[in-house]
């Protein structure tokens, strides 16, 4: 599903990411307001996705390195480079290690969540590996949106009271124009929107708001409103988030197959790089840890 935009310009020159991303991404989304649908004339293309490192990064005792021994080589995580001018479109690039990517969305961090359901029209780049990631990508779902979402809502809540942006800055232009930054306000309304859906159906539309988010943007809406709307969805979604059927937290082992599903798929066979635990071994494993926990009681 279309060519990867990292490789594009890297290719180019107009990019440097370490030597093994272009060649090994997997999945590129564009987030952000274009995502949502609110996006102004001057929005920037936020593209956020994940590559698959070579396979001794993943696993490093394939190069013969023992954790916590000696001194470990930095693992990749991510790389970002912003403010990228290339065509008629200036590109903000963050693209992660699959293991980072999975953690993070696992852990229901609101911006990879988003990137899991963006629509269609906002997919840039995905593999086979990439399309099961969006095949399963409900498996990352649980309760645990809900601490997270509204923890970032209060910290774009922070950012909309302060009233002293650099001069200059879009964000001093949306101040002197609207009073308040309007696009953080849209975050918390949307923030508040999308932790309700995942609560309450499971699923997730980023664009389900963008009429009510583009309002927002206008200056529609006054900061007072914001905080208004906000302090009577929280007091709302503590009783939505009592009473989802989803899971309290996210079910690692699914999300680890899924995983060690998509490093196969992409490296081939992973026999010589892991060791799966049969059913055996793991009662085993279960009885000894009894044991140990009544021997130490």
């Amino acid at each position: 599903m279309g060519s990867s935009v990292v490789k594009r310009l890297h290719d180019a020159g107009a990019i440097s990411p370490p030597k093994f991303v272009p060649t090994n991404m997997h999945y590129e989304v564009i987030t952000g307001s274009v995502a949502y649908g609110m996006a102004g004339d001057t929005s920037d293309m936020d593209v956020v996705g994940f590559c698959i490192p070579p396979k001794d990064v993943i696993f490093p005792h394939l190069r013969g390195e023992i954790a916590g021994f000696g001194k470990q080589k930095k693992q990749f995580e991510n790389w970002q480079e912003h403010h990228i001018q290339f065509g008629d479109k200036e590109y903000d690039f963050t693209i992660y290690s699959i293991v980072r990517f999975f953690s993070l969305c696992m852990e229901m961090n609101p911006n990879m969540v988003d990137c899991l359901f963006v629509p269609d029209n906002c997919i840039i780049h995905a593999t086979q590996v990439g399309q099961m990631l969006r095949d399963n990508r409900h498996i990352f779902l649980s309760k645990a949106c809900w601490p997270k979402f509204k923890g970032y809502a209060y910290s774009q809540l922070k950012k909309m009271k302060n009233k002293n942006p650099q001069p200059g800055s879009k964000r001093a232009a949306l101040i002197e124009r609207f009073g308040y930054d309007t696009k953080f306000g849209a975050h918390v309304v949307r923030l508040a929107d999308e932790a309700e859906q995942i609560l309450a159906l499971g699923d997730l539309d980023v664009q389900r708001d963008r009429e009510r988010l583009k309002a927002i943007r206008r200056g529609e809406w006054t900061q007072e409103q914001i905080e208004e709307f906000f302090s009577r969805r929280e007091k709302e979604l503590e009783r939505v988030y009592n009473e989802s059927t989803l899971p309290w937290g996210p079910n690692e082992d699914k999300i680890k197959q899924l995983l060690l599903d998509c490093l196969e798929h992409h490296y081939g066979s992973l026999s010589a790089a892991i060791t799966v635990p049969n059913a055996a071994e793991n009662a085993l494993s279960q009885i000894q840890e009894i044991c140990d926990k009544a021997i130490r009681q």
